[in-house]
């Protein structure tokens, strides 16, 4: 295998080559640095603030390397089902192109990269990343035990929420908790219309997912977490935003993901498996948009407020 070959690889093992996931990390940590900088300048008596340039980057790229990190774990954990499933079996443990233990190389180096940003963050936050190495390690795992590892996919990738306002507070608050529980309720939403894409194979191989779980009632269900989700954004933005002049904006603006939401579901009631992809790729959009609310009203009240 030439050079080229063996770096492609490894780029389809971290999906550096497929950055979906990336975001669908990467706006949701930042939706937490941006309003856990809000909550400390109200605590300190201001209206509004802004996270430091600094934290801002650490977190950036703490989500894109913990986001790879989980994906060379997930294949070793898959390494022996991926490749009876139509979508997977190109990943390159499932065809051979790399081993178990370069899979596990890769977890471990990524893993290092992401605790080495922990040296220009607060101690503390260096204990709560702990927990996000437990998580992102056995979620992998889970679909083997549990119809719930979308449940566990959640909280690890969540689990930079809590951090960031460790980093920034100096410990998570109720405020923290409800952003994190809502951001909960929309990946297990997001991840099980990629497992309904999957629900066959899966069925065929034994492999659990709330896909499964749900059954018919799946597109049912999704719809009330997505609600959830929307209920609890709702409230956190009128919670940081309602002292400011453009409170309503935020707040409102939520209404657009509902219909993003009603979209998605509305392409999965047909159960088609490219259909229930493409609403699962269509949360890139949620994150983003849900991201430019957040930094638009940060930024409004910071500098007009």
């Amino acid at each position: 295998m030439t050079f080229n070959d063996k770096l492609q690889a490894y780029l389809q093992l971290t999906r550096f080559d497929k950055p979906v996931g990336i975001e669908l990390l990467l706006w949701p940590t930042l939706w937490g640095v941006m309003l856990a900088a809000m909550g400390q300048a109200q605590q300190q008596g201001a209206t509004a603030g802004l996270p430091s340039l600094k934290v801002f980057v650490l977190f950036a790229l703490g989500a894109i390397f913990m986001r790879a990190a989980g994906c060379a774990i997930n294949d070793f954990a898959d390494r022996k089902v991926d490749g009876h499933v139509s979508r997977t079996k190109g990943r390159p443990l499932a065809d051979g192109r790399l081993s178990a233990k370069e899979a596990i190389a890769a977890f471990l180096i990524l893993v290092l990269l992401s605790a080495s940003l922990l040296f220009f963050l607060p101690i503390a936050v260096f204990y709560w990343s702990l927990g996000a190495v437990v998580l992102a390690f056995i979620y992998p795992f889970m679909k083997r035990y549990t119809h719930l590892p979308q449940v566990f996919l959640a909280a690890a990738f969540g689990w930079a929420i809590p951090m960031a306002y460790v980093a920034i507070q100096g410990a998570p608050d109720i405020w923290c908790w409800l952003l994190f529980i809502a951001y909960m309720c929309w990946t297990v939403a997001y991840d099980t219309q990629y497992a309904m894409a999957d629900r066959e194979d899966d069925l065929k191989i034994g492999v659990k997912s709330t896909a499964i779980l749900f059954g018919r009632y799946d597109v049912i269900i999704i719809s009330l977490l997505q609600t959830v989700f929307l209920l609890i954004m709702g409230a956190v933005m009128w919670h940081y935003f309602a002292p400011t002049s453009v409170c309503v904006i935020p707040v409102f603006g939520l209404a657009l993901v509902a219909m993003m939401f009603a979209k998605q579901n509305s392409a999965c009631a047909s159960r088609q498996a490219l259909a229930c992809f493409q609403a699962f790729l269509a949360n890139i959009w949620v994150g983003r948009y849900v991201f430019a609310l957040i930094a638009i009203a940060c930024l409004w009240t910071t500098f007009n407020g």
